[in-house]
């Protein structure tokens, strides 16, 4: 197996540079969405989920750097639009006149979304032998599994 960038044929780098892109999109989105929501949060959980969401969006914007830094040790290129990273999402944003709840629910489905994701660039980078993607995207789908479940025991 192969574990480094200079290793990689160009229809390996292709796959695993569009894996991390999409999960560079959606981290992006979702580090903006958690951040909405803790300013916006109210109610009877405010502390918690104020707390909670920060906690979302500084971990995620740390993601997006290493992410971000990972596309380019593989000679990729780097999206830093927001608009072209809106697009590629398979999750969306969402402003913050919602209620707790339906802000718990909107993060735990995208938390899932990004796991997914994640997932799937890992099993590229396996089938690759890109042992560095690989270990990046278990370890940050683990991150969004964490944080789906920390955030679905505030509504269950």
């Amino acid at each position: 197996m192969q574990n480094v960038a200079t290793e990689l044929d160009a229809s390996a780098l292709e796959a695993i540079i569009e894996g991390l892109t999409q999960a560079l999109a959606e981290t992006a989105v979702e580090t903006m969405k958690a951040q909405n929501y803790h300013w916006n949060v109210t109610g009877m959980a405010f502390g918690p989920l104020h707390d909670l969401f920060q906690k979302i969006y500084e971990d995620h914007f740390e993601a997006q750097d290493e992410l971000g830094e990972r596309i380019k040790a593989l000679d990729g290129h780097t999206e830093g639009r927001l608009a072209k990273l809106l697009e590629r999402a398979k999750i969306e944003e969402c402003d913050g006149h919602v209620d707790d709840r339906t802000m718990i629910a909107n993060l735990v489905a995208d938390q899932r979304t990004i796991a997914g994701t994640l997932a799937a660039l890992a099993d590229v980078a396996e089938k690759n032998g890109d042992l560095l993607t690989q270990d990046m995207a278990i370890a940050r789908g683990q991150v969004h599994e964490k944080f789906a479940w920390l955030l679905n025991a505030h509504i269950k």
